[in-house]
């Protein structure tokens, strides 16, 4: 799959005499995050269109988010940072991710302007699969009835996307976060289409866990995360193996944590992981993220969630595979 940052970027592979765009593209436009079983029925719309022209798949993200840009700290938290993003939509077998900066220039844009720079001059958009109360340009002219309209001008065509629902109730991010700040796993999982998990690499930490006994794998997170506080996890390795393990998800409030993270504690493991991709599986909630008054008694806390982990895996079954 083909990553394209950046309408400059666009426009030059645009240009080019081979380029993959030029017989169009069918495309679809929106966050994705979480990529659920909303997106997922969208994506196959737009796959089944672009099988039948014969053109390439497009799904067109922004970042920042529009809602972080206009929000700040105040947006929604995420439910995947932008890798993770890219990497399921590959795994979704789409073609080309276009990427577009949400920046003030780019927030100045018309309706018409962004028809015309983006989707026709940059994509050369041949169907388009949008909300029909998808809003766009700075003047939020742009919209469903805009681009039928161009599009039966300009020789594109337009198509709504399918609503997707579960237990009578449209499938979003916006319940999916809702679900996951209350640890409800279980039903965000029947909404996202797999359990709720978070990829990312391995840095260097305090090392606070070594010192107290209990070593964790850091994955620092870019944004706050849709749920807080201590999980029964399942970790991937990348060797594909799977380990059991218990995991804080927050910012550490007893050592004066500042920036979102997420640790965690491989029962049985003594490798060392610095550097590699973990794909953490949130199984089990076990208690909200609390400050201590001292180590001591987060270490003791520590040790009653390790308890508790390791006796919800014997219950429920382990996820781990032997090295």
């Amino acid at each position: 799959m083909r990553l394209i940052r950046g309408l400059t970027n666009l426009k030059t592979l645009s240009r080019q005499e081979a380029s993959p765009l030029a017989d169009g593209c069918v495309a679809t436009i929106g966050n994705f995050d979480g990529v659920h079983l909303g997106h997922k029925t969208i994506l196959d719309q737009v796959k089944e269109k672009a099988r039948a022209l014969n053109v390439p798949s497009v799904v067109m993200v922004f970042e920042p988010q529009p809602r972080e840009f206009f929000q700040g700290k105040e947006a929604p938290p995420r439910l995947m940072a932008f890798r993770q993003k890219f990497e399921t939509l590959q795994a979704e077998g789409i073609d080309m991710v276009l990427c577009l900066r949400f920046n003030e220039r780019f927030r100045s844009y018309s309706g018409m302007g962004f028809i015309e720079d983006v989707l026709i001059n940059g994509l050369a958009v041949r169907h388009l699969v949008v909300g029909d109360d998808f809003r766009f340009g700075c003047d939020r002219a742009g919209d469903f009835a805009l681009l039928e309209q161009v599009g039966a001008a300009r020789g594109f065509t337009v198509e709504n996307t399918l609503t997707v629902t579960v237990s009578n109730e449209r499938v979003s991010s916006t319940r999916i976060r809702d679900l996951l700040s209350v640890n409800r796993l279980g039903d965000a999982e029947k909404l996202l289409g797999h359990p709720y998990r978070i990829r990312g690499r391995v840095v260097y930490g305090r090392q606070l866990g070594r010192e107290i006994g209990a070593p964790t794998a850091n994955l620092r997170l870019r944004q706050m995360p849709a749920l807080q506080g201590v999980f029964v996890v399942s970790a991937t390795l990348p060797d594909g193996t799977v380990h059991d393990g218990v995991a804080n998800i927050g910012v550490r409030p007893t050592v004066d944590g500042k920036q979102p993270s997420l640790e965690v504690h491989l029962f049985d493991f003594a490798g060392t992981l610095y550097g590699q991709a973990l794909d953490v599986v949130f199984r089990h909630g076990v208690r909200e993220e609390i400050k201590f008054s001292s180590v001591d008694e987060l270490k003791a806390q520590i040790a009653r969630d390790f308890n508790s982990a390791r006796a919800w895996i014997t219950e429920n079954g382990s996820a781990a595979a032997s090295l």
